[in-house]
């Protein structure tokens, strides 16, 4: 069996595994009384936001590339979109989705030193809109995090953000070649480089994201409006089921799970997000539904267009080449 599609199974095997003791191991005699109360239009209001969310992905995408004076067709950062939720779900700490969207930037005809801007840069902005929340989450809902203060979490927040402000502005000065050359002249050849390596493509992504204020605050927006709309499928999916929670607070919690999913080591954040689902949502949701409520999430936001991304990657590139990738 060809090495993409022994990946597949295990990732399938791994999907099921983990949904199946997700729901085993959160399920009781109140279940059923609850799921009967379920409303189906939720899911289709949930579909609804997630495509919303995953237009306006496309179209920052589109928005950023022509910064630099660069164009994509809407069809081609549809590819990007889904070709990235696609490979990182196959691999660790989600790192072939940063490929995929280089693969498919590059074959919509984007030079791929400009590509790998692009990706940064996409990143970059999710994570910042994300960290700008941080403050937010907490004033909302102080008892995200109850062994730390309020105030301690909002300061490390503000230092974080003002953090990721100052390090924008140090890359665009001399001063940030010559502390990474004092940083690494001890290192081996090979590790150096690969730093560097990194170091250009943060810097390039700097220098596109100061090139055009106006234009940069556009993707910013979209990109924020993006995540809102992704993470307005939990709420809905919540209401499906008749609970009245704070909007807020669901909307925080998604927030800061998602913060976390950024650093997880596994395929997707799989294991992980439905764990930390269930610890951030188990107090707001009835007996025995926040399993049920975890899986459907990921099924709809996640595993929903990772299928769409293995349709787009195969029609694009072919199987052949799958292969090869996996290699």
């Amino acid at each position: 069996m060809p090495k993409f599609y022994q990946r597949l199974v295990l990732l399938m095997l791994l999907v099921f595994g983990i949904s199946g003791m997700v729901i085993y191991f959160t399920v009781d005699i109140h279940t059923l009384k609850h799921l009967n109360a379920f409303q189906p239009w939720s899911i289709l209001v949930a579909l609804l936001f997630l495509a919303l969310g995953l237009i306006l992905d496309g179209t920052r995408l589109m928005h950023l590339v022509r910064i630099s004076d660069e164009r994509i067709l809407f069809n081609e950062a549809v590819q990007v979109v889904f070709g990235n939720y696609f490979l990182a779900m196959l691999t660790p700490g989600a790192a072939g989705g940063a490929l995929a969207q280089v693969m498919f930037l590059r074959r919509a005809g984007v030079p791929t030193g400009k590509a790998t801007v692009f990706v940064v840069v996409r990143t970059l902005l999710s994570i910042l809109f994300l960290l700008i929340c941080v403050p937010v989450v907490f004033y909302y809902d102080p008892g995200l995090l109850p062994w730390i203060s309020e105030q301690t979490l909002v300061v490390a927040s503000a230092f974080i953000v003002a953090g990721i402000l100052i390090t924008i502005g140090l890359f665009r000065t001399n001063l940030s070649n010559l502390l990474l050359v004092k940083l690494t002249k001890k290192l081996s050849y090979h590790r150096r480089r690969h730093i560097f390596s990194f170091y250009r493509d943060i810097r390039g992504a700097v220098f596109l994201l100061s090139s055009a204020p106006l234009g940069m605050l556009k993707v910013f927006i979209e990109s924020a409006l993006s995540l809102l709309a992704l993470y307005s499928v939990v709420p809905i999916l919540f209401l499906g089921m008749g609970v009245q929670t704070d909007l807020y607070q669901i909307m925080g919690r998604m927030v800061f799970l998602n913060i976390l999913l950024y650093f997880a080591p596994t395929p997707g954040g799989s294991g992980i997000a439905e764990g930390g689902f269930i610890v951030l949502f188990n107090e707001l949701l009835p007996s025995g539904t926040v399993g049920i409520a975890a899986v459907t999430w990921r099924i709809i936001a996640e595993y929903l267009p990772f299928l769409i991304g293995l349709y787009y990657t195969i029609k694009v590139f072919g199987r052949d080449f799958l292969n090869k990738q996996m290699h």
